[in-house]
Protein backbone atom coordinates (compact mmCIF):
# COMPACT_ATOMS: atom_id res chain seq x y z
CA UNK A 1 0.00 0.00 0.00
CA UNK A 2 1.34 3.44 -0.89
CA UNK A 3 1.65 5.63 2.21
CA UNK A 4 3.49 8.59 0.71
CA UNK A 5 4.33 10.14 -2.65
CA UNK A 6 6.43 13.17 -3.43
CA UNK A 7 7.66 14.74 -6.63
CA UNK A 8 9.84 17.78 -7.19
CA UNK A 9 10.96 19.63 -10.31
CA UNK A 10 14.06 21.79 -10.03
CA UNK A 11 15.52 24.33 -12.45
CA UNK A 12 19.21 23.44 -12.93
CA UNK A 13 20.40 27.00 -13.76
CA UNK A 14 18.72 28.22 -10.56
CA UNK A 15 20.55 25.52 -8.61
CA UNK A 16 23.82 26.61 -10.26
CA UNK A 17 23.13 30.17 -9.08
CA UNK A 18 22.71 28.84 -5.52
CA UNK A 19 26.02 27.00 -5.84
CA UNK A 20 27.73 30.17 -7.08
CA UNK A 21 26.32 32.15 -4.16
CA UNK A 22 26.82 29.67 -1.30
CA UNK A 23 29.47 27.28 -2.67
CA UNK A 24 30.84 24.61 -0.37
CA UNK A 25 28.65 25.82 2.50
CA UNK A 26 25.58 24.74 0.51
CA UNK A 27 27.15 21.37 -0.36
CA UNK A 28 28.12 20.59 3.24
CA UNK A 29 24.74 21.60 4.63
CA UNK A 30 22.55 19.78 2.11
CA UNK A 31 24.51 16.79 0.81
CA UNK A 32 26.18 13.84 2.51
CA UNK A 33 29.85 13.09 1.91
CA UNK A 34 28.82 10.18 -0.33
CA UNK A 35 26.57 12.37 -2.47
CA UNK A 36 29.29 15.00 -2.86
CA UNK A 37 31.87 12.33 -3.76
CA UNK A 38 29.54 10.82 -6.38
CA UNK A 39 28.95 14.22 -8.01
CA UNK A 40 32.68 15.03 -7.95
CA UNK A 41 33.31 12.01 -10.21
CA UNK A 42 30.80 13.22 -12.80
CA UNK A 43 31.53 15.53 -15.71
CA UNK A 44 28.34 17.49 -14.94
CA UNK A 45 28.37 17.08 -11.19
CA UNK A 46 26.11 20.07 -10.61
CA UNK A 47 23.28 18.17 -12.34
CA UNK A 48 23.87 15.18 -10.07
CA UNK A 49 23.61 17.41 -7.01
CA UNK A 50 20.56 19.25 -8.36
CA UNK A 51 18.65 16.02 -8.96
CA UNK A 52 19.60 14.81 -5.49
CA UNK A 53 18.17 17.99 -4.03
CA UNK A 54 14.97 17.38 -6.00
CA UNK A 55 14.79 13.84 -4.56
CA UNK A 56 15.33 15.16 -1.02
CA UNK A 57 12.52 17.68 -1.48
CA UNK A 58 10.27 14.92 -2.88
CA UNK A 59 11.10 12.68 0.10
CA UNK A 60 10.25 15.49 2.53
CA UNK A 61 6.84 15.74 0.86
CA UNK A 62 6.26 11.98 0.88
CA UNK A 63 7.19 11.78 4.57
CA UNK A 64 5.14 14.83 5.53
CA UNK A 65 8.31 16.44 6.94
CA UNK A 66 8.80 19.77 5.18
CA UNK A 67 11.70 20.68 7.47
CA UNK A 68 13.53 17.35 7.83
CA UNK A 69 17.30 17.76 8.06
CA UNK A 70 18.75 17.62 4.55
CA UNK A 71 21.36 14.97 5.28
CA UNK A 72 18.77 12.69 6.93
CA UNK A 73 17.75 11.90 3.34
CA UNK A 74 20.51 10.42 1.20
CA UNK A 75 20.51 9.36 -2.44
CA UNK A 76 22.91 6.45 -2.79
CA UNK A 77 24.11 5.07 -6.09
CA UNK A 78 26.15 1.90 -6.36
CA UNK A 79 27.82 0.94 -9.65
CA UNK A 80 25.47 -0.85 -12.00
CA UNK A 81 22.42 -0.29 -9.79
CA UNK A 82 19.50 2.10 -9.74
CA UNK A 83 19.63 4.85 -7.12
CA UNK A 84 18.42 4.09 -3.60
CA UNK A 85 17.09 6.47 -0.98
CA UNK A 86 18.51 6.00 2.52
CA UNK A 87 16.74 7.60 5.45
CA UNK A 88 18.51 8.54 8.67
CA UNK A 89 17.54 10.28 11.91
CA UNK A 90 14.27 12.19 11.84
CA UNK A 91 13.42 10.96 8.33
CA UNK A 92 13.92 7.32 9.35
CA UNK A 93 11.73 7.81 12.43
CA UNK A 94 8.95 9.35 10.30
CA UNK A 95 9.17 6.44 7.84
CA UNK A 96 8.93 3.94 10.70
CA UNK A 97 5.86 5.74 12.07
CA UNK A 98 4.24 5.40 8.64
CA UNK A 99 5.12 1.70 8.51
CA UNK A 100 7.32 2.16 5.45
CA UNK A 101 8.81 -1.11 4.22
CA UNK A 102 9.90 0.01 0.74
CA UNK A 103 11.22 3.30 -0.61
CA UNK A 104 11.44 3.91 -4.36
CA UNK A 105 13.21 6.87 -5.92
CA UNK A 106 13.31 7.96 -9.55
CA UNK A 107 15.72 10.61 -10.84
CA UNK A 108 15.94 12.30 -14.21
CA UNK A 109 17.93 15.36 -15.28
CA UNK A 110 19.48 17.33 -18.09
CA UNK A 111 21.14 20.74 -18.38
CA UNK A 112 17.86 22.62 -17.91
CA UNK A 113 15.81 20.72 -15.35
CA UNK A 114 15.64 17.73 -13.08
CA UNK A 115 12.91 15.74 -11.36
CA UNK A 116 13.01 13.55 -8.28
CA UNK A 117 10.11 11.29 -7.34
CA UNK A 118 9.74 9.25 -4.16
CA UNK A 119 7.15 6.58 -3.37
CA UNK A 120 6.81 5.11 0.12
CA UNK A 121 5.11 1.76 0.56
CA UNK A 122 3.92 -0.25 3.55
CA UNK A 123 2.95 -3.89 3.72
CA UNK A 124 0.22 -3.21 6.28
CA UNK A 125 -2.92 -1.15 5.95
CA UNK A 126 -2.35 0.46 9.35
CA UNK A 127 0.44 2.74 8.12
CA UNK A 128 -0.04 6.11 6.48
CA UNK A 129 -1.70 9.41 7.11
CA UNK A 130 -5.37 10.22 6.74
Amino acid sequence: MIVGVGIEWLDVPRFEALEARFGERLHERVFTAGERAFAARKRRGHESLAVRLAAKLAARKALGLPHAPWRDIEVERRPGRAPDLRLHGEAARAAAALGVTRVSVTLTHDAAACVGQVVLESESRSGGRE
